[in-house]
């Protein structure tokens, strides 16, 4: 009995094989220590023919194993089923200075890439944008939200792969604030709408804001950020006045060009605003624009200033802009319209001396009638 129970220790005692292999991997999840220093005359140790031990199949990437293939080797790529070549490089200092440098890990956004990783059904590199697309929703839900109300999700889902989604904006790692620098918002729009952009870099809002000055429009200001109308619809044309006034209707942003901020009343005062409005409804049906709004005169993305010769509303243009909805104008047609100036003794002043008879005129006759009611009223109580 006492030599069976000296054997049963001996055998436990002793490390097995296994045990050793499990103890090694074990150890390479801890903290690296310092291997001892080999005797001197040792053996070099010999390689062992057993296999090593086999590889979780899923490690979750961290950033630093993830930074230690995709930031080392610029020409890195990935050779797609369609022909193209994906870059499998990431700035890492780049993304370091990004929005999320500080607060995002690889896994965060590209959580289903295990590894060793596993091959992807992507023909184009189009194909692993669409395919990321919804990654932003997890953090920007509120955004994602208003996107699918935009012109850009609807052209998306009707199949067209080249329709903009969040990082064709926002850029993929280097992603930086939107509004800094704000130019940069305008040049990443021309990305796909490189015409328009060169007609607004024209414009006297575009050369201003080339030249420096944060205070002129750019995209996002007149056609919003993630749930952009199509303005092929009409719906951005009912909304003009209320657009344009955001910036013309602002006392102290005017004040330092001198301009009037009275524009937008006074378009709504005359013929053309109040047509506009009262015909909200059928211009919302799709029923005709028969009352032109702010870029229908001035431009859209062409505006230049209201003296420069090529402007549409400069003298010597008018009449040409006013024939776009009455085709039979002449010469004397625009004079008719009073522009945004408000009436007074040096512009106009026959109507502002109408205007002032009748300003005087309507409240008199209004009081003369109340008083005439007034004393008729009277009189009945008495002669009782």
């Amino acid at each position: 009995m006492r030599r069976a129970l000296l054997v049963l220790v001996l055998v436990l005692a002793t490390p097995s094989a296994r045990g050793e292999e499990k103890g090694a991997a074990g150890s390479a999840k801890a903290a690296p220590e310092k291997a001892p220093a080999p005797q001197a005359g040792a053996a070099p140790a010999q390689p062992t023919d057993k296999p090593a031990a086999k590889a979780p199949e899923s490690i979750p990437a961290d950033e630093e194993s993830c930074a230690s293939c995709h930031t080392t080797d610029e020409s890195m790529t990935l050779d797609l089923a369609g022909g193209e070549k994906l870059s499998l490089y990431v700035d890492r200092d780049a993304y370091a200075r990004s929005v999320h440098g500080d607060m995002l890990r690889c896994t965060d956004c590209h959580a289903d890439m295990d590894y060793p990783h596993q091959e992807k059904p992507y023909k184009t590199k189009r194909d692993m944008t669409v395919a990321f697309y919804e990654q932003c929703k997890k953090c920007h839900f509120a955004n994602y939200t208003k996107t699918l109300d935009g012109v850009h999700y609807a052209l998306m889902a009707k199949g067209n792969k080249q329709a903009a989604l969040c990082v064709d904006c926002h850029g993929a790692h280097a992603i930086g604030r939107p509004t800094e620098p704000r130019t940069k918002i305008s040049e990443t729009c021309s990305g796909c709408h490189k015409g328009v952009y060169q007609t607004y870099v024209k414009s006297v809002h575009g050369k201003a804001l080339v030249a420096g000055n944060p205070d002129v429009p750019v995209c996002t200001d007149c056609h919003k950020a993630h749930d952009i109308e199509d303005p092929r619809g009409g719906a951005l044309s009912l909304r003009t006045a209320d657009i344009c006034g955001r910036c013309h209707t602002n006392q102290k942003l005017m004040a330092r060009y001198g301009l009037s901020t009275n524009v937008v009343q006074t378009y709504l005062a005359d013929f053309h605003g109040m047509a506009a409005t009262l015909e909200k409804g059928k211009r919302a049906k799709g029923q005709g624009l028969l009352a032109p709004g702010c870029t229908d005169c001035h431009g859209i993305h062409d505006i230049q200033k209201v003296d420069d010769p090529t402007s549409p509303v400069v003298q010597a243009n008018l009449v040409e802009t006013c024939r776009k909805c009455h085709p039979d104008a002449n010469r004397n047609f625009p004079k008719a319209w009073l522009s945004h100036y408000e009436p007074s003794w040096e512009k106009a002043p026959v109507v502002y001396a109408v205007q002032l008879f009748y300003n005087f005129m309507i409240p008199f006759m209004l009081a003369a009638v109340v008083l005439q009611i007034a004393l008729h009223l009277w009189r009945v109580v008495v002669n009782r």
